[in-house]
């Protein structure tokens, strides 16, 4: 029958300082659970650890779960926890892309899963979210590529929705591949997307994220405002929440599912 020891028990197993295994433990890459305020570690996560690497906790040839690591921090509403696994993973070599396409974005995407099906209440969604938001935050500074602008591009969510971080971390991306971004944010009304489209300088597309197919209504109203404002201009929407909808429904011209494809259409367009 498996066993569990205190967290400072765990250490003396491991070899390693009390504090050496509390970061492991807030990396995400020695599994315990935290029991009346004390942390539990049991057997198999202490067997797991060393099987993982004779000095260290990643797997020799396989790639560390970055973003399993990273979504246990998000649930526990644990910020530094959450940046220590940016840092670490961006340590091993990865860059932003990386961090927001196959860490920060899968974490969020399974978070809301989790709260679709029941498993927690939406304030832990919200609070994760918050986390995630001041991730971005700190890691825009690192999306700047030199050169001359591709151009310019308004990204946002339109009235009612209240996710902006789908479109802050396109706005980075797009940041990566030169683009020059005005992120309007989440919940913005159709004469704010106009008055930005209006008055951004070089405007190549703008780009609508909707998560909610609630707002539909709100998002073909908002496209096709935009058209009448300036026609020339790319309208792309992306997102869940567009569903199997067609784009020419909802005023837009195209839609991606990937930076990767916004990106493409607009050097097409």
């Amino acid at each position: 029958m498996s066993s569990t020891h205190t967290l400072q028990e765990a250490a003396d197993e491991l070899g390693v300082h009390y504090m050496t295994a509390y970061r492991y433990v807030r990396l995400g890459q020695l599994e315990a659970v935290k029991v009346g305020g004390t942390w539990q570690v049991a057997d198999r996560a202490i067997s797991e650890f060393r099987n993982g690497s004779a000095a260290g906790p990643v797997a020799r040839g396989k790639p560390a779960p970055w973003a399993a690591r990273l979504e246990d921090r998000l649930v526990d509403g644990d910020a530094q926890g959450a940046w220590g696994v940016i840092e670490a993973a961006m340590t091993s070599g990865a860059d932003v892309r990386s961090v927001y396409l196959d860490m920060l974005s899968p974490a969020m995407v399974h978070i809301g899963a989790r709260w679709a099906a029941g498993e927690f209440d939406i304030a832990i969604e919200h609070q994760a979210t918050g986390i995630a938001m001041r991730i971005v935050g700190r890691l825009g500074s690192q999306c700047v590529r030199r050169g001359r602008s591709l151009g310019g591009i308004v990204l946002g969510a339109p009235a009612g929705e209240s996710h902006g971080l789908p479109a802050a971390m396109l706005g980075d991306l797009m940041r990566l591949h030169g683009w020059d971004v005005t992120d309007l944010g989440a919940n913005t009304p159709t004469k704010s997307f106009v008055h930005a489209v209006r008055r951004a300088p070089e405007l190549k597309a703008v780009g609508l994220s909707v998560t909610n197919s609630a707002h539909l209504d709100e998002v073909e109203n908002c496209c096709r405002k935009i058209k009448d404002a300036q026609s020339h201009v790319l309208v792309v929407v992306g997102g869940s929440g567009v569903g199997d909808v067609s784009v020419e429904d909802l005023g837009a011209d195209a839609r991606a599912t990937s930076a990767d494809q916004f990106h493409e259409l607009l050097l097409a367009h």
